[in-house]
């Protein structure tokens, strides 16, 4: 699993970068093509499509942090890549100047793009039998954000919602974080203790619990011990250069799991999906029907 995490990691970043510098040269050479005035070259307007909307989409979710899930296939970028390769093969038809370079821009872009919804996005086998509904939730141990000991079984005797996310670098975890605060109130009078883990550092821990003005416990995951005792563990799933920022190379699977006040687990959520997480209206649901049951 690590061979792969840390190909997908190189990949990723790779990705991203291939696809801004290929975006950004489709551009120029969009608003600098020769010919008759008015007329559109259509291979560098196909090279854009296939490479720019997936590089501002994703750095919108860095930069705005407003975006907790998405689609599987991304279906609006799907369109503009494969309309994209279209017109840049249309533009070889016509023996536009540069059709052939724009051919190959584009087709970088939309198997670039494949590779990220087919491939990078998806976690296979992720049905961990320590998460079965019905199973006692394993003990583990944990450390708060200022590195003292806490064990899982210190939650025994209340409802508690667990959320293991993979870092402050994920743009969507941060965003399904801040969802969750703003139901924290309709979260709250069920009961419910909200508990955040990472395993990245702690200065990492300490600076997101300073954002939220909600008794969320955050906690830490120390080498991942905790991932990989319930099997959502991600060693070397880390995007390739977040090092630079103090991550360590070892992540976690998103995985959200509810667990009643005797450690029974009610829900766990195993995406297979990173892009792909439950709403906070599933959480209450679930809350609502062992409530009345």
């Amino acid at each position: 699993m690590r061979a792969t995490n840390r190909l997908k990691a190189v990949y990723v970043s790779l990705y991203l970068t291939v696809a801004g510098v290929l975006a950004a040269l489709a551009v120029w050479h969009l608003t600098n093509a020769g010919g008759e005035v008015g007329r559109i070259h259509y291979g560098w307007l196909g090279a854009t499509l296939a490479n720019a909307p997936v590089v501002v989409t994703l750095l919108w979710w860095m930069l705005a942090r407003r975006q907790p899930r998405t689609s599987a296939g991304l279906t609006p970028i799907m369109a503009l890549a494969v309309s994209g390769l279209g017109l840049a093969a249309v533009s070889y038809q016509l023996n536009q100047p540069g059709a052939v370079d724009a051919l190959i821009y584009a087709a970088v872009g939309l198997g670039g793009f494949l590779l990220y919804i087919k491939w990078y996005s998806v976690f296979s086998d992720r049905d961990s039998a320590a998460l079965e509904t019905g199973r006692t939730l394993p003990v583990f141990d944990l450390e708060n954000a200022d590195g003292s000991a806490i064990s899982s079984d210190y939650f025994a005797g209340k409802t508690t919602l667990l959320m293991f996310y993979r870092g402050n670098w994920c743009p969507l975890c941060m965003a399904q974080i801040k969802e969750i605060a703003a139901r924290y109130r309709e979260l709250s009078e069920r009961g419910v203790e909200i508990v955040l883990i990472s395993p990245q550092p702690h200065t990492h821990t300490a600076k997101l619990a300073g954002r939220f003005d909600v008794p969320f416990r955050f906690l830490v995951d120390p080498g991942g011990k905790a991932g990989e005792a319930l099997g959502i563990a991600a060693p070397g799933g880390l995007p390739l250069g977040m090092e630079l920022f103090g991550y360590d190379q070892d992540t976690v699977m998103p995985t959200v799991i509810i667990v009643n006040a005797e450690g029974e687990i009610l829900f766990a959520d195993q995406t297979d999906n990173y892009r792909m997480r439950p709403e906070p209206d599933t959480f209450l649901r679930i809350l609502d029907e062992h409530s009345e049951s």
